[in-house]
């Protein structure tokens, strides 16, 4: 089994991108939950903005309110998508953008999830929250190439069933592609949700259990906010998981995106230069706040 190898100081693959926005339309808005909005740009003449690989992002400006990273959660042929938490002053002026609004946008942005060395293997992913985002757009590109992976496993939790961010695919999409198996909680009981309660890392022990899944030629994509990173982590290693095997993005960490601003360096690492995804393995050498 080969390894899993993530490429690392991309940031010079990106470094012909211009730090100047170029104008982009926003061509549909959907709301995923009550903070969460799915949005859908193209160029002014009806192109993606930028080649993105799963896993980069890209850097969204409001005119003059500034701007933020964010995950591309999907990419098609004329368009980017990204899911945005309302949660500060740059992401609740993007959610009261309309259709046919015009804003600023440049990438992409960091590394990518390993699609190349991950074929062949089982793949497991965990995400919490709006921690799905990223992850969506690894888990797509699997399914868009089905043939070249085995068994894949979703384990996914929020805080209620309104909570649950894309709920069309967690329930409909993914689980209509062969040898595909979503896994739903919530952490508290909630209207319209009659499902396992359960916070993500003993519901991720009780699948893999009641699932049989093995823990060899497995690749693990996790993503979610420190708690579920501490916990999640806990209990992969109890399971038996390879350090190795499990990657994460740390695109939280990510500001200017070019290293200048110095806001994402830990322990003489650049999340925006050598991530922002690493494996555990890697992780073990940074300190463990993250």
């Amino acid at each position: 089994m080969a390894d899993i190898v993530v490429s690392h100081g991309c940031a010079n693959l990106c470094k012909d991108s211009s730090l100047v926005p170029q104008v982009v339309t926003l061509t549909g808005v959907k709301d995923l939950t009550h903070d969460v909005k799915l949005f859908t740009f193209k160029t002014l003449d009806g192109k993606a903005p930028f080649d993105s690989l799963p896993g980069q992002l890209g850097m969204f400006s409001v005119p003059p309110h500034g701007e933020c990273m964010f995950s591309i959660t999907s990419r098609g042929d004329d368009y980017v998508e990204m899911a945005v938490k309302r949660v500060g002053l740059v992401t609740e002026k993007m959610h009261k953008l309309k259709v046919g609004d015009q804003v600023g946008m440049r990438g992409p942005y960091g590394n990518w999830f390993p699609y190349e060395t991950t074929r062949g293997r089982d793949m497991l992913f965990i995400a919490g929250g709006i921690g799905m985002a990223p992850v969506r757009s690894f888990l797509e590109y699997c399914l868009r190439h089905r043939e070249e992976y085995g068994r894949i496993d979703v384990v996914y939790s929020a805080s209620t069933y309104d909570d649950l961010v894309f709920k069309e695919e967690l329930f409909e999409i993914w689980p209509s592609f062969p040898d595909t198996h979503v896994h739903v909680s919530t952490y508290h009981e909630s209207e319209g949700w009659d499902g396992p309660i359960s916070y993500t890392a003993p519901f991720l022990e009780k699948v893999v259990a009641e699932e049989g899944l093995q823990t060899d030629n497995v690749a693990v994509t996790l993503c979610g906010g420190p708690s579920l990173f501490g916990t999640c982590r806990e209990s992969l290693q109890k399971l038996g998981y390879d350090s190795a095997d499990i990657i994460t993005t740390l695109e939280a960490r990510m500001k200017c995106g070019v290293g200048k601003c110095g806001r994402c360096n830990i322990a003489g690492y650049f999340i925006c230069l050598d991530g922002p995804v690493f494996t555990e393995q890697e992780l073990a050498k940074i300190p463990r706040d993250l």
